[in-house]
């Protein structure tokens, strides 16, 4: 599940756009202040970033996101309609810009183009689990699976590191987003829900393994990498 930074101090604005992405399956962070978005900003898989903000000017932050994650999408949002500030913000680090008011289809639009852009094609395919993020279609050895879109998101997550160590808490926000109030125990029932659904034991996993005390890893399926496509 991509993480949009959110970076709009009036949150008539920020609840809108925030509407809008969570719809596209986006998890949201929003900051206020340039101050508050520095936490964040290690996170993010994109930046839309308001020029107008209370304690630091947006173009100096954009600066200092691009110095401090060269590759992040940055999409920004400004009431300047200047040719000047457009062509400014874009030789500093903008991938876009936008002038408001803009509509909400057009900014989820380009917010998606934007992750296309940046990420490539949204599927996947270890050994022979193959998953593509458009249709939310996950196939085993050419066999379908009959995932919800939690589920999904969840194996996409594992499927994106193979071999990585997952904990709790960074599948909670990286699924459920940061806005889910419940207990991380929930990762554990959609863990085995989704080693029914992949003919899985635990006791002698092929997909999903328990590193007790840590968190889950989707083993290699011997492969090194996962194959993007």
């Amino acid at each position: 599940m991509p993480k949009i930074l959110l970076i709009e101090d009036d949150p008539q604005v920020a609840q809108l756009l925030r509407l809008a992405l969570e719809q596209k399956g986006h998890s949201i962070y929003w900051a206020t202040s340039g101050v508050e978005s520095m936490r964040y900003l290690p996170k993010a898989d994109l930046l839309a970033l308001d020029l107008g903000l209370p304690d630091v000017d947006g173009v100096e932050l954009l600066r200092r996101a691009r110095a401090l994650r060269p590759r992040l999408p940055v999409l920004v949002l400004t009431a300047k309609d200047d040719e000047h500030t457009k062509v400014y913000c874009l030789e500093i680090g903008a991938d876009d810009y936008m002038t408001k008011p803009f509509s909400v289809l057009e900014f989820t639009a380009r917010v998606q183009a934007l992750l296309r852009r940046s990420y490539g094609s949204p599927r996947i395919r270890v050994g022979p689990l193959e998953l593509d993020s458009e249709g939310y279609r996950a196939t085993l050895e050419g066999r379908e699976l009959k995932l919800s879109k939690t589920e999904f998101a969840l194996l996409r997550t594992l499927a994106s590191a193979p071999g990585r160590v997952w904990s709790r808490s960074e599948l909670l926000e990286a699924v459920w987003g940061l806005t889910f109030d419940g207990t991380d125990r929930v990762v554990d029932v959609y863990i085995n829900m989704l080693r029914k659904k992949l003919g899985d034991d635990p006791r002698n996993p092929h997909f999903i393994e328990t590193m007790v005390g840590v968190g889950y890893r989707l083993l290699e399926l011997k492969r090194e990498n996962p194959t993007v496509f």
